[in-house]
This record gives structure tokens, sequence and C-alpha cells, in this order.
């Protein structure tokens, strides 16, 4: 791996010994560098930031990454209103969701690149005050100018791009351990809980108010404020702080230097597949379940076609708390398994991510055929199925942090947001809408084929999951390996003071 790294920096004046990035005549990575300070006693060291500090950074970063995932589905919870007030087609409605990770995918290796380099904490504030501009314009845009909406969404990437970036390895440099673990298992929990309540919050909205666009203002309101938190209450750690005990790891290479350096690294090729199946399957549902039930309960007579805004929003709201629901309880299991199995069995967590992937694929395909008969039963196998998918969300971000090192994570995670939503949720809306729009087109006039036609598209789900499911177990034969490469040697071998 020294081989991959560039030259040893200079230790910066009046500093202690800093880990460094060296080349093959130097030390490995994660060597400490002698300087005068390092040859006398010292005294004890003190965190660069204190537990009370980095526990309050990541509430900050929490609540973020709520609003973040809140945003980006808020509009699946108003789809209906959305189709009826642009007059739009399935595949076109999901187009609004493919150019909003087509931007996010395509910014974030920029974000990577500058996350390694440059104060993560400005790179975010700016990405996010992008963000909540776009997203507050969006609410604006009338129905003669569909592609607008288009427009903004796809900007509304840019914040999402720099915060999804960063936000991990500020986490990964303020803990380390099961400490780290729990951390990020609290910054993950926020994914499903955020998409549920964008659910239910664009379906609440939409309901009291009448009018769709304004589920559209609230997260950016309620943005203002996690800018102002994030400003004041979220430091900026040095890189790797965490394994070092504080000292950081400083170093300089090529973004081809980062890339070729990934590439090679098994465990992050593998589980980086692993997460593209996931980001495929998660998009494709949570995009179109609420609309899938809905016609699901017209064909069953339970309910009359929606003709005229607004639309009924009672699927989205329900579909909004299972989500809820079975993402606490499945990234809260998800963090348990990996804690208790983590000291027993070296690859436990890409294991876990594969059982979780494989089980969840015939709770899915059935949910898929129950939907014609039974609504409850449905939500059942669905909430199940969502549950097995949630145990990923905390193991994956840990993994990803603990295969790389420290200077180079801001980039890996850009490039595992490139792959996965690139191949992943970038497409899988469309796609589902796609096919539903071919199979609808023999009886485009009949409410039970619009529905048999986006089931029939729905089945391309389950076995994307057992794909996943597979790279996973490929993950598991690598992890142990690369996991011990990328240690920092700060971290197996504290630094003793000497005499003079």
């Amino acid at each position: 791996m020294a081989s991959d790294i560039a030259a040893v920096l200079p230790l910066q004046e009046g500093g202690n010994g800093r880990l460094t990035l060296g080349s093959g005549s130097g030390p490995r990575y994660g060597s400490l560098v002698e300087s005068p300070a390092t040859l006398a006693p010292v005294a004890a060291e003190k965190p660069v930031v204190s537990p009370l500090s980095s526990y309050i950074a990541v509430a900050v970063l929490c609540y973020l990454n709520l609003l973040n995932y809140m945003d980006r589905y808020t509009v699946a919870g108003v789809l209906l209103n959305i189709q009826k007030f642009f007059d739009i087609n399935d595949s076109t409605s999901g187009l609004l969701q493919t150019v909003f990770i087509f931007s996010f995918i395509l910014l974030a290796p920029v974000f990577g690149y500058l996350g390694d380099r440059y104060n993560r904490k400005y790179i975010m504030i700016g990405g996010l005050c992008v963000w909540l501009v776009t997203s507050a314009a969006s609410s604006f845009v009338t129905e003669s100018y569909f592609w607008l909406l288009v427009l903004m969404r796809a900007l509304m990437g840019t914040g999402e791009a720099s915060y999804s970036t960063i936000a991990p390895t500020i986490i990964g440099d303020l803990f380390t351990g099961s400490q780290r673990t729990v951390a990020i298992s609290a910054f993950y929990i926020f994914i499903p809980v955020g998409s549920g309540l964008g659910y239910i919050l664009g379906s609440s909205v939409a309901t009291a108010t009448g009018d769709w666009r304004w589920a559209l203002r609230i997260t950016p309101i309620l943005g203002v404020v996690g800018v102002f938190l994030l400003i004041f209450l979220c430091p900026n750690p040095p890189r790797g702080a965490a394994e070092t005990h504080g000292k950081g790891v400083v170093g300089r290479s090529s973004y081809l230097e980062d890339v070729k350096y990934l590439l090679k690294n098994k465990s992050f090729v593998w589980s980086s597949l692993g997460v593209t199946a996931m980001a495929f399957l998660t998009g494709a549902l949570a995009f179109w379940t609420p609309t899938f039930l809905s016609r699901a309960q017209v064909t069953q007579g339970i309910r009359l076609p929606c003709t005229q805004e607004p639309c009924d929003t009672t699927d989205s709201f329900i579909f909004g708390a299972v989500t809820v629901v079975s993402g606490i309880v499945g990234v809260v299991v998800g963090a348990s398994l990996s804690r208790k199995l983590g000291g027993r069995l070296s690859n436990a967590d890409p294991i876990i991510c594969a059982v979780g992937m494989l089980a969840s694929a015939p709770c899915l395909l059935i949910a898929i055929f129950l939907a014609s008969t039974s609504i409850p039963a449905t939500y059942v196998l669905i909430g199940i199925g969502e549950t097995l998918l949630s145990l990923n969300w905390p193991i994956l971000a840990d993994i990803l942090l603990y295969v790389i090192v420290p200077t180079r994570r801001a980039t890996a995670e850009a490039l595992q947001i490139l792959v996965c939503h690139l191949l992943g949720d970038a497409g899988s809306p469309y796609i589902i809408g796609a096919i539903s729009d071919a199979v609808g087109a023999y009886s485009p006039d009949s409410y039970a084929w619009r529905f048999h036609s986006l089931q029939y598209s729905f089945l391309l789900c389950p076995f994307v999951g057992i794909l996943g499911g597979l790279f996973f177990l490929m993950t598991a034969l690598y992890i142990a390996e690369d996991r011990k490469a990328a240690r920092p040697q700060a971290q197996e071998d504290p630094p003793t003071t000497s005499s003079a």
C-alpha cells in the first residue's frame, strides 16, 4: 500500500509527532514521525474535541441527516397530487427522483476530493445553503413549468452531495471502536426515519392545507436552523484523530492515486456493489410503494380513483409510519448484532448485510402479489422486508470507515455514492415507471391494468435484492485482511513517553 501513497509531509512547526502518509522508503502509513517533542516526557494527551462536544456534533449531524431524507421523499408522499397538477405519467414522475440522484452522484466525487483536502465544515455549510434555496424555490413552480421543477430537484443534489459525503467522515474522526458503531448507528437510523417522516410530512401538510406545494416548504425552514447549529456546534477534527489519539493523519496524494488505492481494496469494491443493489431496491420501493398500494385499493374497490386534486394520500402516511418503525428496529438490531458478533467473527458485518438482503427478497416478492387481495398483509410483509434491509444502514458506513485509511475516506464515500446511486436509485424509479408505462400501454384506460403494470414492474426488485446479498458474501471473504491493512499503527501501538 505504501507504494501508492505520496511523500511524507513535514511536521508543522511546534507540533508533536503526527501520523503521516509515507512513500516506500519512508515509514509505513500510520507510523509516528519523530520530532524533538517525542524524545522528552509529554503531558497526558487530551482529545482534540471533548466528549460532550463530540456528542453534540453527532446530534447536529443526525438532525441534518433527518431533514436530508425527509426532503428527499416528501415528493414521493405527494406524488399523486404532482401527477395530477402537471398531468404527467409514471416514467416522467420517476424523472423527478432520477435527476436529483444524478446531480447528487455527479457532484459527490467533487466534494469527496475537497473533503479529503480542505475544511469539511465550510464545504458542508456551502452545499446545504444551496439545498435550502433550491428546495424552497421548487415549491413555487407553476403547472406550465414542470421542467423548472426538474431543474430545482437537480440543483438540490448539491446539498446532499456535500453533506452525505463528508458528515460520516467527521463522525469517524470523533469516535473509534464500539463508540463509533453507536454514533454511526445513530446517524444512519435517520435514513429510514427521515424517509418515513417525508411521506408523513408530505401527506399531512398536503391534506391540512389542500396544497401539496406547502409540503415542500417545511424542510427548508427547519434546515435554516440546522445550518446555524452546524456553524456553531460542529467541529472539524483532524483526519484520523480518533485512531491516533488526537494527532491526526497528514498526507499528500493525487486523486488518481486515491482511486487506484480504492480499486485495489476488495472489501470496498464488493461492498460498494452490495450497496448499489440495496440502493436500487430501496429507491424503487420508496418512490413507488404508496402509489402502488393506492392503485391496489382502487382495483379492489376500496377506494375511488383520483380524478382531481387533492388526492387521497393515506397510503403515503401509513407507508411512512411503517418505514419509521421498521427503520428504527432494523438499525438497532443491526448495530446490536454487529457489536455482539464482531468480536467473535471477523467478517460478521458483511454477513449480517448479506442475510438482511437475501431474507428481504421473499418478503417483498410475496408482498407484491398479496397487494391485489390483502392490503394489511401487504403492509406487514413490507414492514418485515424494510426491517431486514435496515439492518445494513449502520453497518455499511462502519465497513467503509474501517477498511479505508483516514485521509481517503471522503473520496471513498464519494465514489461509493457515485456507483451505488448511478447504478442504483438514480435509475430505478424511472426504470420501474418506464416498465409500468410499457406494460400499461396495452390497456391504458383500465385502472386494474394500471395497477398490474406497476405490480409486474416491481418484480425486478426482489431479484436485485438477491444479487446484493451475494455481493456482501463476497465482501466477507476479504474484509479481515483489508481492515488490518487500513488500521493506523498508533491504534495498535499507542505512543509511549521516554525519559530524557
